[in-house]
Protein backbone atom coordinates (compact mmCIF):
# COMPACT_ATOMS: atom_id res chain seq x y z
CA UNK A 1 0.00 0.00 0.00
CA UNK A 2 0.77 3.69 -0.49
CA UNK A 3 3.37 5.78 -2.47
CA UNK A 4 5.79 3.19 -4.02
CA UNK A 5 2.19 1.92 -4.87
CA UNK A 6 0.86 4.60 -6.37
CA UNK A 7 3.53 4.65 -9.03
CA UNK A 8 4.54 2.20 -9.80
CA UNK A 9 1.91 -0.35 -9.27
CA UNK A 10 2.14 -2.33 -13.17
CA UNK A 11 5.86 -2.69 -12.22
CA UNK A 12 5.60 -4.26 -9.28
CA UNK A 13 2.53 -6.95 -9.43
CA UNK A 14 5.16 -8.13 -12.37
CA UNK A 15 8.51 -8.30 -10.56
CA UNK A 16 6.64 -9.81 -7.46
CA UNK A 17 3.81 -11.52 -8.58
CA UNK A 18 3.63 -13.42 -5.53
CA UNK A 19 2.41 -10.74 -3.48
CA UNK A 20 -1.39 -10.95 -3.02
CA UNK A 21 -2.94 -7.67 -3.52
CA UNK A 22 -1.44 -3.87 -4.11
CA UNK A 23 -3.30 -0.73 -3.15
CA UNK A 24 -2.76 2.11 -4.51
CA UNK A 25 -3.56 5.97 -2.71
CA UNK A 26 -6.38 6.51 -5.35
CA UNK A 27 -7.64 2.49 -3.93
CA UNK A 28 -8.03 3.51 -0.10
CA UNK A 29 -11.57 4.38 -0.91
CA UNK A 30 -12.29 0.79 -1.94
CA UNK A 31 -9.64 -1.02 0.73
CA UNK A 32 -12.48 -3.07 2.16
CA UNK A 33 -13.75 -4.28 -0.79
CA UNK A 34 -10.66 -5.64 -2.15
CA UNK A 35 -9.94 -7.22 1.39
CA UNK A 36 -13.27 -9.13 0.82
CA UNK A 37 -12.84 -10.44 -2.43
CA UNK A 38 -9.16 -11.12 -1.38
CA UNK A 39 -10.48 -13.13 1.59
CA UNK A 40 -13.31 -14.23 0.23
CA UNK A 41 -14.80 -13.93 3.61
CA UNK A 42 -18.59 -13.14 4.52
CA UNK A 43 -17.73 -10.51 7.21
CA UNK A 44 -17.92 -7.30 6.04
CA UNK A 45 -14.69 -4.98 6.23
CA UNK A 46 -15.35 -1.10 7.42
CA UNK A 47 -14.21 1.28 4.86
CA UNK A 48 -11.07 3.51 6.20
CA UNK A 49 -12.01 6.15 8.24
CA UNK A 50 -10.18 8.93 9.96
CA UNK A 51 -12.71 9.23 12.75
CA UNK A 52 -11.98 5.59 13.78
CA UNK A 53 -8.20 5.23 12.68
CA UNK A 54 -5.81 4.07 15.07
CA UNK A 55 -3.55 5.84 16.70
CA UNK A 56 0.17 5.06 16.31
CA UNK A 57 1.45 7.91 18.01
CA UNK A 58 2.20 8.24 22.07
CA UNK A 59 -0.89 8.83 24.47
CA UNK A 60 -0.52 12.55 24.84
CA UNK A 61 -0.35 13.73 21.08
CA UNK A 62 -1.42 13.26 18.13
CA UNK A 63 -1.96 14.33 14.13
CA UNK A 64 -4.35 16.16 12.21
CA UNK A 65 -4.23 16.14 8.65
CA UNK A 66 -5.76 18.82 7.27
CA UNK A 67 -5.11 18.83 3.58
CA UNK A 68 -4.09 16.77 1.06
CA UNK A 69 -1.66 16.54 -2.72
CA UNK A 70 0.19 19.89 -3.68
CA UNK A 71 0.15 22.41 -6.57
CA UNK A 72 3.27 23.85 -6.40
CA UNK A 73 5.13 21.17 -7.85
CA UNK A 74 8.35 22.18 -7.48
CA UNK A 75 11.12 20.70 -9.90
CA UNK A 76 12.88 18.45 -7.59
CA UNK A 77 9.32 16.78 -6.23
CA UNK A 78 7.16 13.69 -6.85
CA UNK A 79 4.39 14.56 -4.35
CA UNK A 80 2.39 15.98 -6.75
CA UNK A 81 2.41 12.72 -8.95
CA UNK A 82 1.66 10.26 -6.08
CA UNK A 83 -0.44 12.34 -4.27
CA UNK A 84 -2.64 14.79 -6.63
CA UNK A 85 -3.85 18.58 -6.66
CA UNK A 86 -4.02 20.03 -3.34
CA UNK A 87 -7.73 19.38 -1.35
CA UNK A 88 -8.61 20.68 1.71
CA UNK A 89 -10.31 18.54 4.04
CA UNK A 90 -14.05 19.84 5.54
CA UNK A 91 -13.12 22.06 8.10
CA UNK A 92 -16.53 20.27 10.16
CA UNK A 93 -14.37 16.76 9.62
CA UNK A 94 -11.34 18.15 11.01
CA UNK A 95 -12.91 20.05 14.22
CA UNK A 96 -14.86 16.79 14.44
CA UNK A 97 -11.69 14.46 14.06
CA UNK A 98 -9.95 16.76 16.73
CA UNK A 99 -12.41 16.52 19.15
CA UNK A 100 -11.68 13.21 18.95
CA UNK A 101 -8.32 13.17 19.75
CA UNK A 102 -8.98 16.01 22.85
CA UNK A 103 -11.61 13.11 24.29
CA UNK A 104 -8.84 10.66 23.88
CA UNK A 105 -6.57 12.70 25.84
CA UNK A 106 -4.23 14.20 23.41
CA UNK A 107 -2.97 17.14 24.72
CA UNK A 108 -0.46 18.13 21.84
CA UNK A 109 -2.34 18.56 18.25
CA UNK A 110 0.31 18.64 15.22
CA UNK A 111 -1.22 20.40 12.36
CA UNK A 112 0.07 18.60 9.07
CA UNK A 113 0.07 18.31 5.55
CA UNK A 114 2.03 18.65 2.61
CA UNK A 115 1.06 22.73 2.02
CA UNK A 116 -0.06 23.41 5.11
CA UNK A 117 -0.58 27.55 4.88
CA UNK A 118 -3.06 26.92 1.89
CA UNK A 119 -5.68 25.36 3.68
CA UNK A 120 -9.31 26.21 2.50
CA UNK A 121 -8.13 27.99 -0.50
CA UNK A 122 -10.54 25.64 -2.04
CA UNK A 123 -13.73 25.94 0.15
CA UNK A 124 -16.47 28.18 -0.31
CA UNK A 125 -16.93 28.27 3.19
CA UNK A 126 -14.41 31.23 3.95
CA UNK A 127 -12.51 28.74 6.55
CA UNK A 128 -8.80 29.31 5.81
CA UNK A 129 -5.69 28.26 8.29
CA UNK A 130 -6.25 30.92 11.02
CA UNK A 131 -10.18 30.29 10.98
CA UNK A 132 -9.51 26.73 11.66
CA UNK A 133 -7.02 27.34 14.34
CA UNK A 134 -8.97 29.79 16.04
CA UNK A 135 -11.54 26.96 16.26
CA UNK A 136 -8.94 24.17 17.23
CA UNK A 137 -7.54 27.07 20.01
CA UNK A 138 -11.28 26.59 21.70
CA UNK A 139 -11.43 22.47 22.04
CA UNK A 140 -10.79 21.92 25.71
CA UNK A 141 -7.45 19.82 26.06
CA UNK A 142 -5.61 20.63 24.00
CA UNK A 143 -2.53 22.02 25.56
CA UNK A 144 -0.15 22.70 22.69
CA UNK A 145 -1.14 22.97 18.77
CA UNK A 146 2.41 22.92 16.74
CA UNK A 147 1.89 23.65 12.97
CA UNK A 148 4.43 22.00 10.54
CA UNK A 149 5.11 22.54 6.69
CA UNK A 150 4.33 26.45 6.14
CA UNK A 151 5.27 27.82 2.01
CA UNK A 152 7.18 31.05 2.50
CA UNK A 153 5.20 33.24 0.66
CA UNK A 154 1.93 31.91 2.19
CA UNK A 155 2.83 33.40 5.53
CA UNK A 156 0.04 36.13 6.17
CA UNK A 157 0.17 38.98 8.55
CA UNK A 158 -3.20 37.61 9.81
CA UNK A 159 -1.53 34.32 10.88
CA UNK A 160 1.20 35.76 12.16
CA UNK A 161 -0.99 37.92 14.37
CA UNK A 162 -3.17 35.11 15.63
CA UNK A 163 0.11 33.04 16.96
CA UNK A 164 1.12 35.70 18.18
CA UNK A 165 -1.66 36.50 20.88
CA UNK A 166 -2.36 32.61 20.52
CA UNK A 167 -2.38 30.78 24.33
CA UNK A 168 -1.33 27.71 22.40
CA UNK A 169 -0.39 27.41 19.34
CA UNK A 170 3.40 27.07 19.23
CA UNK A 171 5.19 30.39 17.86
CA UNK A 172 7.45 27.46 15.89
CA UNK A 173 7.89 28.51 12.41
CA UNK A 174 8.56 25.00 10.31
CA UNK A 175 9.62 26.84 6.49
CA UNK A 176 11.28 24.85 4.26
CA UNK A 177 13.13 27.03 2.35
CA UNK A 178 15.39 24.84 0.03
CA UNK A 179 17.73 27.38 -0.88
CA UNK A 180 18.41 30.80 -1.12
CA UNK A 181 20.56 31.32 -4.75
CA UNK A 182 17.65 33.62 -6.57
CA UNK A 183 18.66 31.26 -9.90
CA UNK A 184 18.32 27.88 -7.89
CA UNK A 185 15.63 29.05 -6.61
CA UNK A 186 13.84 30.08 -9.89
CA UNK A 187 15.35 26.78 -11.12
CA UNK A 188 13.06 24.66 -8.29
CA UNK A 189 10.04 26.62 -9.50
CA UNK A 190 10.14 27.76 -5.87
CA UNK A 191 7.95 30.79 -5.47
CA UNK A 192 9.73 33.76 -3.60
CA UNK A 193 13.53 35.45 -3.78
CA UNK A 194 15.90 35.42 -1.35
CA UNK A 195 15.22 39.25 -0.14
CA UNK A 196 11.39 37.97 0.22
CA UNK A 197 12.42 35.32 2.44
CA UNK A 198 14.99 37.71 4.41
CA UNK A 199 12.14 40.14 4.88
CA UNK A 200 9.86 37.02 5.98
CA UNK A 201 11.76 36.40 8.39
CA UNK A 202 12.56 39.76 9.98
CA UNK A 203 8.37 39.88 10.11
CA UNK A 204 8.13 37.16 12.37
CA UNK A 205 10.73 38.10 14.55
CA UNK A 206 9.20 41.81 14.38
CA UNK A 207 6.11 40.18 15.42
CA UNK A 208 7.80 37.00 17.70
CA UNK A 209 11.34 38.03 19.32
CA UNK A 210 11.26 34.56 20.65
CA UNK A 211 9.46 32.54 17.72
CA UNK A 212 11.73 29.04 16.53
CA UNK A 213 12.69 29.15 13.30
CA UNK A 214 13.15 25.71 11.43
CA UNK A 215 13.88 25.27 8.07
CA UNK A 216 15.09 22.35 5.38
CA UNK A 217 18.01 22.94 2.73
CA UNK A 218 18.87 21.34 -0.56
CA UNK A 219 22.36 21.12 -1.68
CA UNK A 220 23.89 19.95 -4.84
CA UNK A 221 20.53 21.17 -7.18
CA UNK A 222 21.22 20.50 -10.73
CA UNK A 223 23.41 23.64 -11.98
CA UNK A 224 24.00 24.72 -8.76
CA UNK A 225 27.57 26.36 -8.72
CA UNK A 226 29.99 27.67 -5.91
CA UNK A 227 28.52 31.13 -6.26
CA UNK A 228 25.05 29.56 -4.97
CA UNK A 229 26.17 27.24 -1.93
CA UNK A 230 28.22 30.08 -0.82
CA UNK A 231 24.63 32.37 -1.39
CA UNK A 232 22.96 29.73 0.94
CA UNK A 233 25.73 29.20 3.09
CA UNK A 234 25.68 33.12 4.04
CA UNK A 235 21.91 32.93 3.99
CA UNK A 236 22.15 30.22 6.65
CA UNK A 237 24.45 32.80 8.58
CA UNK A 238 22.61 35.63 8.60
CA UNK A 239 19.41 34.09 9.75
CA UNK A 240 20.92 31.73 12.07
CA UNK A 241 17.87 29.25 12.11
CA UNK A 242 17.73 27.13 15.08
CA UNK A 243 17.03 24.16 13.34
CA UNK A 244 17.69 23.06 10.19
CA UNK A 245 17.97 19.88 7.92
CA UNK A 246 20.19 19.94 5.06
CA UNK A 247 20.08 17.20 1.88
CA UNK A 248 21.86 16.27 -1.10
CA UNK A 249 19.28 16.36 -3.96
CA UNK A 250 18.40 13.43 -5.11
CA UNK A 251 16.56 12.53 -8.34
CA UNK A 252 13.31 11.49 -8.49
CA UNK A 253 11.60 9.87 -11.33
CA UNK A 254 9.23 12.12 -13.40
CA UNK A 255 10.06 15.13 -12.37
CA UNK A 256 11.34 18.16 -14.16
CA UNK A 257 14.81 18.24 -12.43
CA UNK A 258 15.54 14.24 -13.39
CA UNK A 259 16.20 15.61 -16.64
CA UNK A 260 17.89 18.93 -16.00
CA UNK A 261 21.25 19.67 -17.00
CA UNK A 262 24.46 19.82 -15.05
CA UNK A 263 23.70 17.12 -12.65
CA UNK A 264 26.11 17.75 -9.60
CA UNK A 265 28.54 14.98 -8.70
CA UNK A 266 28.12 12.98 -5.33
CA UNK A 267 31.30 14.00 -4.25
CA UNK A 268 30.84 17.76 -4.66
CA UNK A 269 27.38 17.26 -2.99
CA UNK A 270 28.74 15.29 -0.24
CA UNK A 271 30.83 17.98 0.30
CA UNK A 272 29.10 20.68 0.15
CA UNK A 273 26.20 19.17 2.47
CA UNK A 274 29.32 18.60 5.38
CA UNK A 275 29.89 22.03 4.88
CA UNK A 276 26.60 23.52 5.70
CA UNK A 277 25.60 21.17 8.42
CA UNK A 278 29.13 22.33 9.98
CA UNK A 279 27.90 26.30 9.74
CA UNK A 280 25.01 25.19 11.05
CA UNK A 281 26.27 23.40 14.05
CA UNK A 282 28.39 26.28 15.54
CA UNK A 283 24.56 28.67 14.80
CA UNK A 284 23.14 25.80 16.79
CA UNK A 285 25.17 25.93 19.70
CA UNK A 286 25.29 29.45 20.16
CA UNK A 287 21.26 29.78 19.42
CA UNK A 288 20.52 27.10 22.49
CA UNK A 289 23.10 28.75 24.89
CA UNK A 290 20.24 31.76 24.56
CA UNK A 291 18.14 29.71 26.17
CA UNK A 292 20.17 29.18 29.25
CA UNK A 293 18.23 30.79 32.30
CA UNK A 294 14.41 30.47 30.77
CA UNK A 295 11.72 28.39 32.25
CA UNK A 296 10.14 26.20 29.51
CA UNK A 297 7.06 24.62 29.83
CA UNK A 298 6.22 21.52 28.32
CA UNK A 299 4.92 18.13 28.16
CA UNK A 300 7.00 15.00 29.50
CA UNK A 301 7.29 12.46 26.50
CA UNK A 302 9.75 10.34 27.57
CA UNK A 303 12.62 8.60 30.43
CA UNK A 304 16.20 7.54 30.36
CA UNK A 305 16.83 4.91 33.18
CA UNK A 306 20.35 4.60 32.78
CA UNK A 307 21.19 8.77 33.19
CA UNK A 308 18.00 8.91 35.55
CA UNK A 309 16.77 11.61 33.47
CA UNK A 310 13.50 13.23 31.31
CA UNK A 311 12.77 14.11 28.21
CA UNK A 312 10.61 17.55 27.61
CA UNK A 313 8.70 18.45 24.42
CA UNK A 314 7.57 22.16 24.45
CA UNK A 315 7.44 25.15 22.05
CA UNK A 316 11.08 24.58 21.50
CA UNK A 317 11.44 21.22 19.76
CA UNK A 318 8.87 19.36 16.94
CA UNK A 319 7.88 15.74 17.49
CA UNK A 320 10.08 12.44 16.02
CA UNK A 321 12.92 13.74 17.03
CA UNK A 322 13.43 16.28 13.88
CA UNK A 323 14.92 18.89 16.48
CA UNK A 324 17.19 18.57 19.36
CA UNK A 325 15.95 17.32 22.90
CA UNK A 326 15.47 19.25 26.33
CA UNK A 327 17.22 16.66 28.55
CA UNK A 328 15.60 17.77 32.61
CA UNK A 329 16.09 16.06 36.01
CA UNK A 330 13.43 16.10 38.39
CA UNK A 331 13.17 14.82 41.97
CA UNK A 332 9.97 13.36 42.21
CA UNK A 333 8.98 10.29 39.89
CA UNK A 334 6.82 11.75 36.71
CA UNK A 335 5.10 9.99 34.01
CA UNK A 336 4.57 10.32 30.23
CA UNK A 337 1.98 13.14 29.46
CA UNK A 338 2.63 14.76 32.51
CA UNK A 339 2.84 18.89 32.20
CA UNK A 340 5.88 20.42 33.68
CA UNK A 341 7.75 23.73 34.07
CA UNK A 342 11.94 23.15 33.37
CA UNK A 343 14.45 25.85 33.71
CA UNK A 344 17.29 25.35 31.26
CA UNK A 345 21.01 25.27 33.03
CA UNK A 346 22.95 24.46 29.87
CA UNK A 347 22.59 24.07 26.84
CA UNK A 348 24.68 21.70 23.86
CA UNK A 349 24.92 21.55 19.95
CA UNK A 350 21.57 20.43 19.12
CA UNK A 351 20.48 19.62 23.13
CA UNK A 352 19.78 21.73 26.18
CA UNK A 353 19.17 20.23 29.86
CA UNK A 354 17.62 21.51 32.71
CA UNK A 355 15.81 20.86 36.25
CA UNK A 356 12.12 21.08 36.98
CA UNK A 357 10.81 24.04 38.87
CA UNK A 358 7.72 24.45 40.92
Amino acid sequence: MGCLVERYKKELQESIPEVDLFVSIKEYATLNEQLEKLIGSQVKIEKLNPFTRLLCTPKYMGYLRISEGCNNCCTFCAIPLIRGSFRSRPFEDLIKEAKDLASKGIKELVVISQDTTKYGIDLKDGNNIVTLLKTLEEIEGFTSIRLLYLYPDEITDELLEFIKHSKKVAQYFDIPFQHSSNRVLKNMHRRGTKESYLSLIKKIREYMPNAILRTTNIVGFPGETEEDFEDLVEFTKEIRFDHMGAFKYSREDGTVAYNLPDQIEESVKAKRLARLLEVQKKISYEQNKLHIGEVMHGIVVGYNHKTKQYNLRSYWNAPDDIDGYILFTSNKELNQGDEVNVKITNAYVYDLFGEVVE
